[in-house]
């Protein structure tokens, strides 16, 4: 079985020998097959959901807007205010019903957003950690899955430890336990192991998460950290299988995952001086 590889040039990646893929595919992440050049009122961009196969639900952090871009136009097709002004930064879909994730963890439900009728609800997760970033329709559980960005506690036991949280659609409510906890120096440990020249030194990193997703063929976790430009994947135990590092040139600041249902990738980057973009990876 081929690995999960992403043929970076001159960049280290870290995986274990036996990582599967889906029959044998992967995503080159140096080599996007498009480039998607996002509007102005985009270059903040913090978060995309896949609606359709030419369409995307977008945020921003800022305004409590949610945008639908057509990217075979090339342009915002419509808008919706779902909240007043705020750090947005997650969005999920689940069936017609989209998720926004503010950073203080409360979630909007944009009901039937496809229609002029569209009911906006909003809910306080109460999730232990002031930052999140992190959001995504766990389908199987029928569930979203927060992904803290911060720390979850103030004492040295959880200084290391990053945490994934459940929010149930059924109930509307946050499961108190943690879905997933992870160990940076245990994700720092297994990429020194993985290491191909030993005598390069150690990686360093903090995982602050800054997008989640789940793949829709292995269903494994892809986690993205912008502030480390890594890109992390789980598989559903919450061990790692693989931490790639991202070229600043294409993933200036990460801050979106979505995939289509053939396995295809799109990764969403805050544009800071420059355009906003979104990437697409074939799976191939």
């Amino acid at each position: 079985m081929l690995l999960l590889a992403s043929l970076l040039t001159g960049m280290p990646f870290y995986h274990e020998t036996d990582f599967p893929d889906e029959k044998n595919k992967t995503y080159t992440l140096d080599s996007p097959d498009i480039i998607i050049a996002l509007p102005d009122i985009l270059r903040e961009v913090s978060g995309i959901t896949i609606l359709e196969k030419s369409s995307l639900a977008c945020i921003q952090d800022e305004n409590g807007i949610l945008f639908i871009y057509d990217f075979a136009a090339g342009k915002i097709k419509s808008q919706f205010r779902f909240g007043s002004d705020g750090d947005y930064e997650g969005i999920a879909k689940a069936g017609k019903t989209i998720y926004i994730l503010r950073s203080d963890g409360t979630i909007f439900e944009v009901s039937d957003y496809t229609s002029s009728a569209a009911k906006v609800s909003s809910f306080r997760t109460g999730v232990p950690a002031k930052d999140n970033e992190g959001l995504c329709y766990d389908a199987k559980n029928n569930r979203l899955l927060i992904g803290c960005k911060g720390r979850v506690g103030d004492d040295d036991k959880t200084k290391n430890k990053r945490f994934v949280f459940s929010f149930s659609l059924k109930t509307k409510t946050l499961i108190k336990e943690p879905v997933f906890i992870f160990d940076v120096k245990e994700l720092r440990a297994f990429a020194a192991r993985q290491k191909k020249d030993k005598d390069e030194k150690d990686p360093d990193f903090n995982l602050e998460t800054s997008a989640i997703g789940i793949h829709p063929l292995t269903g494994k976790l892809f986690l993205l950290s912008a502030s480390d430009n890594i890109l992390f994947v789980f598989n559903m135990n919450g061990k790692i299988e693989a931490i790639e590092k991202l070229k600043n040139k294409l993933f200036p600041q990460a801050e979106g995952i979505a995939f289509f249902s053939n396995g295809d990738m799109l990764i969403s980057n805050e544009g800071n001086d420059e355009e906003g973009s979104v990437l697409r990876f074939n799976y191939k």
